[in-house]
């Protein structure tokens, strides 16, 4: 008898034990896909903010969009040369080769080739061809990377750039692409009226024009950015510099 209930005790333990891991799987998944949703920005102690990383519809007239540069707020998009920036004394002719040269923090001689080129897309077809050579932990800092990178574009092109911000009004900023669902959002193939995607780069002009709008009447207080305190960020063999004068 005292042999059956020690057995039955065993076995309770077990499905206690089971559940408990059970529970505790849920609960790390659960965790897991909030973090995969929303992806908290604390970027060189001056910013804080979310972005949805989950796919978002967006209706075509509800929404201030861009695609080519040419468009109304085309110079929103990376590949606009009308807003060049200036990096440790670098001249860079638009935000796409100083992004994608943040790819190669360990090769100054891949960074100097993108930063050389005019042409958005050649640096970014540049880039592709070095890819093996792209940073271990790019993907875990790639929207800090790009945020930076738009900071930079304002602080460097302040009202210029931040009229176009403004001019979208409050309506979402969605940049419409032809195959990227995580930067952008493309056209619904069943409703020819939507966008779908993340558009991270949207959010992350959203949260510029929020800057823009709280500081453009003193402009100097968006003139300084601080580099990201991420390991290894280089530019050309030495640590990216703090961009303009901190007031």
């Amino acid at each position: 008898m005292h042999s059956n209930i020690g057995r039955h005790s065993f076995m309770t333990l077990i499905l206690f034990e089971r559940l408990l891991l059970s529970q505790a799987a849920m609960i790390i998944t659960h965790f897991a896909g909030l973090v995969g949703r929303l992806y908290s920005l604390v970027i060189g102690g001056y910013m804080n903010f979310e972005i949805v990383q989950e796919e978002s519809n967006y209706r075509l007239n509800e929404v201030s969009v861009f695609c080519k540069v040419s468009e109304k707020f085309g110079g929103l998009s990376n590949m606009s040369n009308a807003f060049p920036v200036s990096v440790n004394g670098y001249d860079i002719a638009n935000t796409e080769a100083l992004y994608q040269a943040c790819r190669f923090p360990n090769h100054s001689e891949i960074q100097r080739e993108i930063i050389s080129l005019r042409s958005p897309m050649g640096a970014k077809m540049k880039s592709k061809r070095y890819n093996l050579n792209t940073r271990a932990d790019w993907d875990a800092h790639r929207i800090q990377i790009m945020w930076w990178c738009l900071r930079v574009k304002l602080a460097q092109n302040g009202h210029s750039l931040g009229k176009i911000l403004e001019s979208t009004g409050d309506l979402p900023i969605v940049e419409r692409s032809h195959k990227d669902r995580f930067w952008g959002a493309v056209l619904n193939k069943e409703d020819k009226s939507m966008l779908s995607g993340m558009n991270v780069l949207g959010q992350l002009l959203m949260q510029l024009r929020a800057e823009y709008n709280s500081k453009k009447e003193n402009i100097n207080e968006l003139s300084c950015v601080q580099p990201l305190e991420i390991e290894n960020f280089l530019l050309i063999g030495s640590p990216i510099l703090a961009i303009g004068t901190e007031l």
